[in-house]
């Protein structure tokens, strides 16, 4: 798969059988719905299209989000979800026996997702694990931390359900799991493996689950779920609902760039124009254009216009991929406001 953008004629929902998605920032910001998603994915749904929600929170049962997902109007069954923290579990299988004893640092969707696949969680470095695995839970303190330094320190394998450095809530960004593991890094120099998103485990692992044969995957995270796309070769629709933005787009590098960019999830239901390249440098998408002369954008077109960040990404990757340098500071904010 190269890294630009890719045409669709007909809706991504008909063109793509399975749709992995995320969770935080793409069907739901902290408790409170995104707006369209709850038609945008019944519609999708309809079309034929099968939905896994696949997130890299470790901290919640599965049955626990599919209920929050049916009370925001998105009917979802526990088998819908696959969480970091199973992830997680699968990989201590790739090592150890079951019984063999694990250091849960995490919240109940961790500490079920572990027991789940045979092992004994502990609570202590003085059980002497074989393995620490961490993830998110907002009431981890240090002494949680300590405990995995600890374990880490004496030699116990160190997994983390997932890096994400923050989170998104309803109030704003949040300190994630990897702000949390990078105190057990800099107390031991250990780094972890890792399971979750950018690692593309976890869409494989969805992929195996739901059965899917053309499945795409859709986020809000260029550094995360679209560069976990890149790394396995699926294809991957950016929603503009979350944390990186459109102008993120332009500048992405290659391993980080999406295949579709949409509003929200609204564009699961719409067919996807690919820029062209024409005269004078310039890439034109539909009624709106862009080039790269001397190292700076140059647009030609409504900045909320999606055709108009098509049509800049088109012209930016290309620029770069020639060897040129773009001036970040030439790429305003681009991109329609979530719907």
């Amino acid at each position: 798969m190269n890294a630009g953008l890719a045409a669709s004629a007909q809706p991504l929902s008909t063109a793509y059988d399975l749709a992995l998605v995320d969770l935080d920032g793409v069907a739901y910001r902290g408790h409170l719905p995104i707006d369209g998603a709850a038609p945008a994915l019944a519609g999708a749904r309809a079309a034929g299209m099968r939905v896994l929600f696949v997130t890299n929170n470790a901290s919640r049962e599965p049955q626990a989000v599919a209920d929050q997902l049916t009370g925001l109007d998105i009917p979802t069954q526990p088998q819908e979800v696959l969480t970091a923290a199973q992830a997680a579990a699968l990989t201590l299988r790739t090592r150890l026996e079951p019984g063999a004893k694990v250091l849960v640092v995490g919240a109940a969707g961790l500490r079920t997702a572990v027991t789940e696949q045979g092992f004994v969680v502990v609570d202590s470095a003085d059980d002497r694990p074989a393995a620490v695995v961490q993830g998110f839970g907002p009431q981890l303190a240090w002494t949680d931390l300590a405990e995995a330094a600890y374990a880490v320190s004496a030699g116990a394998w160190y997994v983390a359900s997932n890096l994400d450095k923050s989170l998104p809530t309803a109030r704003g960004y949040a300190p994630g799991n990897g702000a949390l593991v990078a105190a057990v890094v800099a107390a031991t120099g250990v780094e972890p493996d890792s399971s979750g998103k950018p690692s593309p485990d976890l869409y494989r692992i969805g992929v195996e689950r739901a059965g899917g044969t053309r499945p795409l995957v859709v986020g809000d995270r260029l550094d995360t779920d679209l560069a976990g796309a890149r790394a396995g070769g699926y294809p991957g629709l950016h929603v503009l609902t979350g944390v990186s933005s459109a102008r993120d787009d332009v500048l992405a590098r290659p391993q980080e760039r999406p295949t579709y960019v949409g509003a929200d999830l609204r564009a699961l239901l719409e067919p996807h124009p690919v820029p062209v390249h024409g005269a004078e440098g310039w890439w034109t998408c539909r009624g709106a254009a862009a080039r790269v002369v001397a190292g700076a954008l140059q647009l030609d077109g409504d900045q909320d216009d999606l055709d108009l960040v098509r049509a800049a990404c088109a012209a930016a990757w290309s620029a770069v991929d020639e060897g040129a340098e773009l001036d970040a500071s030439s790429v305003p904010e681009l991109g329609p406001q979530p719907r």
